[in-house]
């Protein structure tokens, strides 16, 4: 079995005109609602075996945020540069490079390409992945190459909504 952690990073600052987009911060409200997603993960959830982000401030800190609430160590977080200006296809090619040893793989990245990168691998499309929405999805293979042709079984999908649902923002 392979479980593929599909993130957006949390909500991010457009305050500075002049910051590149690669430089913007999460909001102080991006950081805690990313904290109350995370608090509403199932019982059980193990860290991944492996975490890729994108080089972005706003999806490293998104990274770091959810890796130390899975107690997954910092240091391991590996930075890919396709998860910033890859297309949902370029992204899909990232699991050619996949340790077969690693069982569950996190990758946080942007719109339009993670819900893009989602919807190859459901049968009901998403609309538009939110910031901090986590979708969880588990294949019966052992192969990475071969998810792509596998059928995904949803194991869970979190959003902001569920955070206001619950009265905790």
């Amino acid at each position: 079995m392979k479980t593929l952690y599909l993130v957006r990073h949390a909500k991010s600052s457009w305050r500075n005109p002049e910051w590149d987009d690669l430089e913007r911060p999460l909001l102080e409200k991006g950081i805690k609602r990313c904290r109350k997603i995370m608090a509403l993960l199932p019982d059980k959830i193990a860290a991944p075996d492996l975490i890729l982000s994108s080089p972005a401030v706003r999806a490293l800190q998104t990274a770091r945020i959810i890796a130390g609430t899975m107690h997954y160590d910092l240091s391991r977080i590996r930075v890919d540069r396709t998860l910033y200006y890859g297309d949902a296809d370029r992204i899909r090619n990232l699991f050619f490079d996949l340790p077969t040893e690693a069982r569950s793989v996190m990758l946080i990245g942007h719109n339009p390409s993670m819900t893009n990168l989602a919807n190859m691998f459901l049968n009901d499309h998403l609309e538009w992945l939110p910031v901090s929405a986590i979708l969880a999805l588990r294949f019966k293979t052992s192969d990475w190459l071969k998810m792509l042709n596998t059928p995904a079984t949803v194991v869970f999908y979190l959003d902001s909504s569920l955070v206001k649902k619950n009265g905790s923002e």
